[in-house]
């Protein structure tokens, strides 16, 4: 029988694993997505269109293109999102072009493709993971502030105003009723 005093500390020690465990564990939040299922995934970060089509550039192609994971029995996993909303996680994980990684988020396996979107990067597994955050934090940087960046942002803006919203001059949405 144990005494009070051996009581807290097995309970303080029992927190104690279940707050070092937990930090190891997956973290990614669900996003309701159909045929998503939170991942950690463990792999190589490759420039999507050198792994897929031999179509290779320095350093990734330096932030200009779309990144993936090369898993070590070989599968590849297109990486299409970051953690913040309607953009990509390319500024998250260039810095980590041709290194192992370990990427938390979800794994969408539609029949049609499979994606990953990946909300948070580590290199060392006692570490917790980065949340894959930076696109916003650059895009404030060159753009200052706002609370829906996808509507403020100029670039965007500038080629709604020249192709319209379809992308296709003159195509306009139906009025509604």
């Amino acid at each position: 029988m144990r005494t009070q005093g051996e009581a807290a500390t097995w309970f303080r020690g029992l927190v104690l694993v279940g707050a070092l465990t937990s930090a190891h564990a997956i973290a990614a939040e669900a996003w309701n997505i159909p045929h998503e299922k939170a991942a950690v995934l463990k792999g190589r970060v490759v420039d999507a269109l050198c792994q897929l089509k031999g179509r290779c550039a320095p350093d990734c192609g330096g932030g200009k293109r779309q990144l993936g994971l090369v898993l070590a029995d070989g599968t590849f996993r297109l990486i299409a999102k970051g953690n913040v909303d309607f953009a990509g996680a390319v500024p998250d994980l260039i810095g980590y072009c041709g290194r192992d990684i370990e990427a938390d988020g979800l794994l969408i396996e539609n029949p049609a493709i499979t994606v990953f979107f990946v909300q948070g990067v580590r290199t060392d597994p006692a570490l917790p993971f980065t949340p894959t955050e930076r696109f916003k934090a650059e895009w404030e940087t060159r753009n200052g502030q706002a609370a829906e960046w996808w509507r403020a942002d100029p670039q965007a803006n500038r080629i709604i105003a020249e192709d319209g919203p379809f992308g296709i001059k003159g195509l306009l949405p139906k009025p509604k009723p």
